[in-house]
């Protein structure tokens, strides 16, 4: 290693494995991957540095001291509530409001399920203690602040043990200074307790989801917190003295501060890489419109890019609880390499939900897994090489795979191969449903967005899916296999804020439109500041919620700068009823329009990484023999040309059937399919 390198590393800790991409100041990147350490994702973040260090020369602390910024995303606040694994949070809420958190909108999901039940509340009824004070929409007080009655909850919800306190009034949108008060009283009489307002991270209409989220945000606040403590001390300790940044759900990084007191921000955290990924990659093909899929060992991702721009909704559920913050309106199912393959009780195979995850993994690692799952069905089926997984490191065992799948193959009276394209197929089947419901269910055809696939398992499975939705265009990045750690080093400091400002926009009172822009521009600037972010790295733009008067949903429409000083909305009304007109197919210009809220995106401009460029070389260079592959389409084995993808250069083409081996994926090529290899090193897979 020169010792005047310089690296910048991005960090995705998954439920199987916890992938890195080491960024030289000069020189190629480099990927590594280790299994994750669900007791401690700490222990997978040192393995993976650990192996990066040992990969340049120097012991790990010397290897520390050269790093300018770790870029990390995690799945620690979504496991802990997709297992309940969350901290005891005490609620102190309007009196006569208590049962709103369990209550919702009082309508079910499932609307004609009458078994459908919704989930238990984060915060039992016992823990959720009302308060008298009441604002109306005006941000009038009515009934003034029983300090007496925060103090009695406060003690009551010490008594309880409770880690964390969050603080919902009614309107506290408009006028937020009780919850303020209470706020002081709850750090005041539990200075040990994780403390969260609504009017701090979500000051917007809708109570139901403004007490949700600031649950949730309770909820996972300390859970986060413990481990950016202990990822930050083992870090200072082993040297580290550069930047950590945290990934966010909305696709942009925060400093771990910023991360901490906003945790529910992190809730989708590490798929939120792989659009911003999308975006980086497939700039060498000026695509604009694509739909990005991660298959990775637990579950599968997709998201939909529009205009080069990730969709985005802050109408979003995590485990089902409604979530008002921003974010990227990824997709997820469990569908992953480790996904299990079972029968239902009609003798039906089915994969997933549930996953072998890292531990115990799939049958074929030989870690004690025996339940059958994708990972043993691609294995069978010939699109993995046992002697060639991450690149040798960890060798698969066919015959455990074998007699997992005859647990499926014996009832159903099959073969273990047929057993296992049965897993083949389910799974693919459940991947494009999933693309279905960001696309078709959308107003999208699936067949005008290219599909970007990441993960580990996704280009397996990439050519299925796509055929199976009739999208014949494929690209395939060489850093599939860590595509979000990847994205993360492409990724801007952001942070989204908003103000609810109703009013009819022909009434809406100029001074009164400039004061809460000006608000939502200083805070946004001060947020970047306090990360550091110089100046002329910082940009906060302005949007607004607009509804036809009568309607319930709005759509989110740019406000100019020059709109905002001078407190005019008449742009607005424009661009509400073009937007209107594109997503429904109609608008009804000249019907009155309501102002819902103000938006700001703050953004701190990050430096980006290049993407490297391969040589030439052409495809017959990088033979490496041939094998047996299923082909899912003639539900028959055939001979297919195997490749060492590391060797191919740009511009080199082959057709299926055809299978391209790196160290940490496999590119899977059906017949009728055709690869090439861009001068990025990317592979485009197009169909016919």
């Amino acid at each position: 290693m020169n010792p005047r390198s310089r690296y910048r590393i991005g960090v995705d800790v998954g439920g199987t494995f916890t992938d890195f991409l080491l960024q030289p100041a000069a020189g190629p990147p480099r990927a590594v991957k280790v299994p994750s350490t669900p007791h401690d994702p700490t222990e997978g973040v040192f393995a993976g540095l650990a192996e990066m260090a040992a990969g340049e020369g120097p012991p790990l602390a010397d290897f520390l001291k050269t790093v300018d910024l770790i870029v990390h995303g995690t799945t620690i606040t979504t496991n802990a509530v997709l297992t309940g694994d969350v901290a005891r949070v005490g609620l102190l809420t309007t009196r006569g409001f208590r049962d709103a958190l369990a209550m919702r909108r009082g309508i079910r999901e499932a609307q004609y399920d009458n078994r459908y039940r919704a989930p238990e509340p984060l915060v039992p009824r016992w823990l959720r203690r009302p308060v008298t004070e009441r604002v109306d929409c005006e941000g009038r007080v009515l009934t003034p602040l029983e300090e007496a009655d925060v103090r009695e909850a406060l003690a009551r919800l010490g008594a309880a043990g409770v880690e964390a306190v969050a603080i919902c009034f009614m309107h506290a949108w408009a006028n937020a200074a009780h919850e303020v008060a209470a706020e002081r009283l709850a750090t005041a009489a539990l200075p040990a307790a994780y403390v969260t307002r609504s009017s701090a991270i979500l000051p917007q209409i809708r109570f139901t989801e403004r007490v949700s989220t600031t649950v949730l945000n309770a909820a996972v606040g300390p859970v986060l917190g413990r481990y950016l403590d202990r990822l930050t001390a083992r870090l200072a300790a082993a040297g580290f003295g550069g930047t950590l940044l945290v990934m966010q759900s909305n696709g942009g990084v925060a400093a771990p501060a910023v991360a901490r007191s906003v945790a529910a921000s992190t809730l989708l955290s590490g798929p939120a890489a792989a659009p911003t990924a999308g975006v980086a990659y497939t700039a060498e093909h000026a695509m604009t419109d694509f739909i990005t899929v991660d298959m990775g060992g637990t579950s599968f991702d997709v998201c939909l890019v529009k205009d080069g721009a990730p969709a985005m909704t802050a109408e979003g559920r995590i485990a089902r609880y409604p979530f008002g913050l921003p974010m990227l309106a990824i997709h997820t199912i469990g569908a992953g390499g480790g996904s299990i393959g079972w029968l239902d009780e009609g003798g039906l195979v089915r994969v997933g939900p549930k996953s072998a995850g890292a531990q115990p993994g799939p049958a074929c690692y030989g870690w004690g897994g025996t339940a059958p799952t994708c990972t043993d069905a691609d294995l069978l089926l010939g699109y993995l090489d046992a002697g060639y997984f991450l690149g040798g490191r960890l060798p698969l065992d066919p015959e455990a795979a074998r007699w997992a799948l005859l647990t499926l193959a014996a009832p159903l009276r099959c073969s273990v191969e047929d057993a296992a394209a049965g897993v083949f197929d389910v799974i693919n089947a459940n991947m494009a449903a999933g693309i279905r419901h960001v696309t078709v269910e959308r107003g999208h055809d699936p067949r005008a967005f290219p599909l970007v696939v990441a993960g580990g398992a996704g280009p397996v499975h990439a050519a299925a899916i796509a055929r199976e939705l009739g999208i014949g265009h494929v690209l395939v990045p060489r850093d599939s296999s860590i595509f979000c750690a990847a994205g993360m080093l492409f990724s801007d400091l952001r942070h989204d804020l908003v103000q609810s400002c109703v009013a009819p926009v022909e009434k809406l009172e100029p001074a009164r439109l400039r004061r809460v822009c000006r608000a939502l521009l200083d805070e946004g600037d001060a947020v970047l500041a306090g990360e550091g972010v110089a100046r002329e790295r910082r940009t906060v733009a302005l949007a607004c919620d607009v509804r036809y008067i009568g309607q319930y949903h709005e759509i989110t429409v740019p406000l100019l700068a020059e709109e905002a000083d001078a407190g005019d909305a008449s742009g607005v009304s424009k661009r509400f009823n073009e937007a209107h007109d594109r997503l429904y197919g109609y608008a009804l210009p000249g019907t009155p329009l309501e102002l819902v809220n103000v938006r700001a995106v703050a953004t701190g401009l990050t430096d980006k990484p290049r993407l490297p460029e391969v040589g030439p070389g052409a495809a017959h260079e990088a033979r490496r023999g041939r094998r047996a592959m299923w082909l899912a389409e003639e539900r028959a084995f055939a001979e297919a040309a195997v490749y060492d993808g590391a060797r191919l250069g740009a511009g080199a083409r082959l057709d299926g059937p055809a299978i391209v081996e790196l160290a940490m994926t496999t590119v899977v090529v059906p017949r009728g399919w055709r690869l090439e290899c861009d001068r990025r090193g990317s592979f485009v897979l197009e169909f016919g």
